[in-house]
């Protein structure tokens, strides 16, 4: 198999690390998508993965998609490519943090806010700009009326503005902001905090977020409570972390 040229991969067996690095922007075309879907592709199938970070080598996250891939003879193309992504996050049922660290517009924004938890830094900015080259943003125009609401997703989208990370998580579509110094700590400690947990019940926990979404509440509390009496309490993990409250010890998972 080709070795990545625009992706950088780290996995210990719990955590995966994708780090986009196509310098100077790491602005995504179609090679550099594949190869990010690729690796979707990958972690989606790995039941003992805990958590997914994505983030950018050097002074961005991600500046967009490139403008000429959006002409004529490539825009069927990238579109696919690029709609697979969003297609690979949705199915994978393990937390997925987007560190941002700097630039993060056009479709590095929408890369972002399809993962689960977007932790920024102080100096990320984030942006939707591609109204001004004439174009709207397909996944942004999806997301982010679940986000921020219709209102400021129009805002978003037809100002083209950037918003500071403090403004972007008073919006609701950024977690946390850190300090430059401490942005890497700020990571670290939230996926510590994920990886203490089983992957099975990491996994049952997000499924039950999603699962109820765009039902009515009846529906909802019918559906999460079958999935919590008839999935969740089946698990052997589930078993031994009652197990281990009562007995005062860290639980031994299975991820059974």
């Amino acid at each position: 198999m080709a070795e990545s040229k625009f992706i950088k991969i780290e996995n210990d067996g719990q955590v995966a690390r994708i780090i986009l690095d196509r310098p100077k922007h790491n602005v995504l075309d179609i090679p550099m998508m594949n190869e990010l879907n690729t690796e979707l592709e990958k972690i989606a199938a790995d039941d003992e993965l805990k958590c997914v970070v994505i983030t950018g080598e050097g002074r961005s996250f991600c500046a967009g998609v490139e403008v000429g891939d959006h002409k004529p003879d490539n825009v069927d193309a990238m579109v696919a490519t690029f709609n697979r992504i969003f297609e690979l996050t949705n199915m994978i049922d393990i937390p997925i943090i987007a560190a941002v660290n700097g630039a993060c517009l056009g479709g590095g924004m929408e890369v972002a806010i399809a993962c689960d938890i977007v932790i920024a830094s102080e100096k990320a900015i984030f942006g939707q700009p591609e109204i001004k080259l004439g174009f709207f943003p397909p996944y942004a125009a999806l997301r982010l009326p679940e986000l921020v609401g219709p209102a400021k997703a129009i805002e978003i989208v037809t100002t083209g503005q950037n918003y500071s990370a403090q403004e972007s998580k008073d919006l609701g579509f950024v977690s946390q902001v850190a300090s430059v110094e401490g942005f890497q700590e700020v990571i670290d400690k939230t996926v510590k905090q994920i990886t203490m947990a089983s992957p099975l019940i990491i996994r049952l926990n997000k499924r039950a977020v999603k699962r109820h979404i765009g039902t009515s509440f009846f529906q909802g509390v019918d559906l999460v409570s079958n999935y919590f009496l008839k999935t969740l309490m089946k698990t052997e993990d589930t078993l031994e972390g009652i197990a281990g409250f009562e007995e005062k010890r860290k639980p031994v998972w299975k991820n059974k």
